[in-house]
């Protein structure tokens, strides 16, 4: 069952094995990780709500962006492009809710792909796109800063 849900969630979000800069619920992890050719790091305030957007390029043109507090934790994640990262990464400690949120929405549809939208208390993850294309978000909605909006996640 584990094997089957791993490969759902590679099939719908494309895995590569191309690195993630952050992780949700912790400090951002782009200034650790190794630098790939082309990868390009940009940092922009947000003067009505204390957030900050790093945004960091891959070599295949994924664009991810990683919202962190005031304290510099991770409270959002986005992606666009032709890839992303593990889920795994990407995620953190949120990876089993999104497996087991992924289980429930494909188990709703009678099994299959596509885009999905997945909510609890504790996480958001939104999905979708087609291949080559494809774009998500993820946020945690008890961490957005006071102010901040889920539509300003990119």
């Amino acid at each position: 069952m584990k094997g089957i849900l791993i490969a759902g969630a590679a099939a719908v979000l494309g895995f590569s094995a191309l690195p993630v800069w952050a992780a949700l619920g912790g400090a951002p992890s782009w200034p650790d990780a190794p630098r790939t050719p082309g990868t390009r790091l940009m940092a922009a305030a947000n003067n009505a709500a204390p957030y900050t957007v790093t945004t960091a390029t891959q070599e295949s043109g994924t664009v991810i962006h990683e919202y962190l507090d005031a304290r510099g934790n991770v409270f959002a994640v986005s992606w666009r492009g032709p890839r992303i990262g593990s889920m795994d990464v990407l995620l953190g400690g949120y990876f089993p809710a999104w497996q087991k949120g992924l289980a429930a929405v494909q188990a709703s549809r009678g099994g299959g792909y596509g885009p999905v939208a997945m909510r609890n208390g504790d996480l958001v993850v939104e999905t979708g796109g087609h291949m080559g294309a494809l774009t998500g978000r993820a946020w945690l909605p008890l961490a957005l800063p006071q102010g901040f909006d889920a539509s300003q996640i990119q």
